[in-house]
C-alpha cells in the first residue's frame, strides 16, 4: 500500500508529481531567507512545481567546533514562521533534540531527522507525536531495508505522514555513494521516498575542518533518482554557494535551478507514466 503524505494541500507520494524541498543549508537572516524563497518560487513557477522551503535554525552535526551552527531555536523559528505567513509555503527544519520537536512543530510543517540521528528512539517518538510530517534521513551507516524499523518507530505514535530520505552511504573515508536500488527498496515500506541530491555528493570531513562536496554531480544524481522514481527531491541551493556558511560545496547555485527543475519534471513524468501503464 502506498501512503500519501499530506502537507496542507500538498500531496506527496503515489502518482503525484514530484515535490521539491529547497532552500539554503542554514538560516542566515530574515532578509536572506526572503530573498531565497522569492528566487525559488521564480525557479519553480514555469513548471508549476510545488516546493517546501528548507532552512535549519541549528546545524548541530558540524565537522569541527568552529563550524557555524545557525541562528538558534527562538530566532530561527520566528523567521520560518514569518516566511510561512508571508509566502504561504510549507517550511521544514532539522530537529536534533527531543525537547525541540514540539516547539518546532508549532511553526514548521515538516520536521526533519538528520541521518546521524535516525536511530535515536526518543527523538523519533517526540517528532512523531507532534503529528507533523516527518522526513527522516537514512543514516550513512544503514542499509535501505533497515529503514523499516525507523519508520515503525514513527508509525507507533499514530503519525501517518512519514517520508524516508536517501542521502548516500559511507564508502571508505570522506566519501559517500548512492545505491539506487535503495530507492525502490525503501518504497516497499509504503512510505514516500525522498532523494537528497545535496548530501549524496557530500564528502564528509573532506576539507579537514569542514565537509567538501562535488556539486557538479548533484543534478546528475537528482535526474537519476527521478528516472528510478521518487516522490520528492531534497536540494539545497544558495545564491553564492562558495560563501555559504555550511554545505557550500554541495549546493546548487539558485540561477541554475529553473533549468534543472524543468529536467526533473520531465524525468519524473516518464517514471510516473511507466508506473501507471
Amino acid at each position: 500500500m502506498s501512503h500519501i503524505v499530506n502537507i496542507g494541500d500538498l500531496r506527496i507520494g503515489g502518482a503525484n508529481p514530484i515535490s521539491l524541498i529547497l532552500g539554503p543549508c542554514q538560516l542566515e537572516s530574515r532578509d536572506h531567507a526572503r530573498m531565497m524563497v522569492e528566487k525559488i518560487a521564480e525557479a519553480c513557477a514555469p513548471t508549476g512545481t510545488r516546493f517546501i522551503f528548507k532552512a535549519s535554525y541549528d546545524k548541530a552535526n558540524r565537522s569541527s567546533l568552529s563550524g557555524q551552527r545557525g541562528l538558534g531555536v527562538e530566532k530561527g523559528l520566528q523567521i520560518l514562521g514569518d516566511i510561512k505567513a508571508e509566502f504561504g509555503v510549507p517550511v521544514l527544519t532539522d530537529v536534533h533534540e527531543a525537547a525541540h520537536c514540539a516547539v518546532a512543530a508549532e511553526v514548521c510543517d515538516v520536521l526533519q531527522i538528520p541521518a546521524f540521528l535516525c536511530r535515536q528512539t526518543d527523538l523519533l517518538l517526540a517528532a512523531g507525536e507532534t503529528g507533523r510530517a516527518i522526513n527522516v534521513k537514512k543514516g550513512q551507516f544503514l542499509a535501505p531495508w533497515d529503514m523499516v524499523h525507523v519508520a515503525a518507530k514513527l508509525e507507533s505514535t499514530g503519525n501517518r505522514n512519514i517520508m524516508l530520505c536517501e542521502r548516500g552511504t559511507s564508502f571508505g573515508y570522506n566519501t559517500l555513494v548512492t545505491d539506487f536500488r535503495g530507492l525502490p527498496t525503501m518504497a516497499r515500506t509504503g512510505w514516500p521516498v525522498v532523494f537528497d541530491a545535496t548530501h549524496s555528493v557530500q564528502q564528509p570531513g573532506g576539507l579537514g575542518g569542514s565537509s567538501g562536496g562535488q556539486r557538479e554531480f548533484a543534478p546528475v544524481l537528482a535526474r537519476a533518482a527521478c528516472a528510478v522514481g521518487v516522490s520528492a527531491l531534497f536540494i539545497e541551493t544558495h545564491e553564492d554557494p562558495d560563501r555559504a556558511p555550511s554545505d557550500g560545496p554541495n549546493m546548487i547555485p539558485i540561477e541554475q535551478m529553473a533549468a534543472l527543475i524543468a529536467d526533473l519534471r520531465a524525468f519524473d513524468a516518464l517514471a510516473k507514466d511507466r508506473l501507471a501503464a
